[in-house]
This record gives structure tokens, C-alpha cells and sequence, in this order.
């Protein structure tokens, strides 16, 4: 597996985590930056993360600055990206589970690194259930297509 990591300089502080624990596993780490704390925009970082997974280059990817809520917006933005602001090991879970997500996104200055890395072990250890769900995730393309 190979995942795209990249972060705005408000979630530097749980990049060095992340990418520790995705290395442990064995896992392929595309580093999308930022390297330091020095300000940057963190639509840059979330556009970079997402145009990898969605061109098929990466499998996953994983988020942060801030809050999350910003870089998840621009992931976001990219076709066929279902990137999910995660707080919690139980909404990753349910994310992977219901939603199929392909990017995980967390806050540096929301959750710590060690929930950091405990959220990210839930998302990846939980498999999508498909099924009933297979039909509402296959909804989130069609409204990417509609034109109005």
C-alpha cells in the first residue's frame, strides 16, 4: 500500500507521527509536505494529497492542519475524493466502514499525536462494509457529475 501524507504547518506537529506509524506498518509514505512550521496554505497540501489518490498513484491519503476542516474542504474539491475530518477513533471507523473514504484528515491543534495515530490505526484497520453502502458512496460520484 502507498499512501500520500501532507500537512499545512498547523498540522506539522502530527505529520512525524503519521508517517512513523505508516512506515511501521510496512507502508509506502509519498511525503506532499509541508516540512516546518513556517505558515503555507493549506490548499496546496490538500490539492497535492488528493490528485495523487484520485489519479490512481497513491491508495490513500492523509491530511492535516489545523482544525482539518480547511485541507478535508480542498481534498474535497478533487474528483473522486471522499476525504473525512476524523476526531474520533469511532468516526474513522465508521468513515472506512459506511463511506469508503480515501483520505483521512485530522487537526493539529485539535487532536494530539498519539490519538492522531489511534485514529489513523481505526481508519486503516476497518475494512468497507460495502452492501447498502455500496449504493450511497456510488451517489457521491453522481452528484460530482451532475451539471445544474
Amino acid at each position: 500500500m502507498k499512501i500520500a501524507v501532507g500537512c499545512d504547518h498547523g498540522g506539522f506537529v502530527l505529520k512525524e507521527d503519521v508517517i512513523n506509524c505508516l512506515k511501521a506498518r510496512g507502508i509506502e509514505v509519498v511525503d506532499c509536505g509541508t516540512n516546518s512550521t513556517d505558515s503555507v496554505d493549506y490548499p496546496v497540501f490538500g490539492e497535492k494529497v488528493a490528485r495523487l489518490v484520485a489519479k490512481g498513484e497513491c491508495d490513500k491519503g492523509i491530511v492535516m492542519c489545523g482544525t482539518g476542516i480547511g485541507i478535508s474542504i480542498a481534498a474535497n474539491k478533487v474528483k473522486g475524493i471522499r476525504c473525512a475530518l476524523c476526531h474520533d477513533e469511532y468516526t474513522a471507523k465508521m468513515t472506512a466502514m459506511h463511506n469508503n473514504s480515501n483520505i483521512l484528515a485530522m487537526g493539529g491543534r485539535v487532536v494530539n499525536p498519539e490519538m492522531a495515530v489511534r485514529i489513523l490505526e481505526s481508519w486503516l484497520d476497518t475494512p468497507f462494509e460495502g452492501g447498502r453502502h455500496i449504493s450511497r458512496v456510488n451517489m457521491f460520484s453522481e452528484i460530482e457529475n451532475r451539471e445544474d
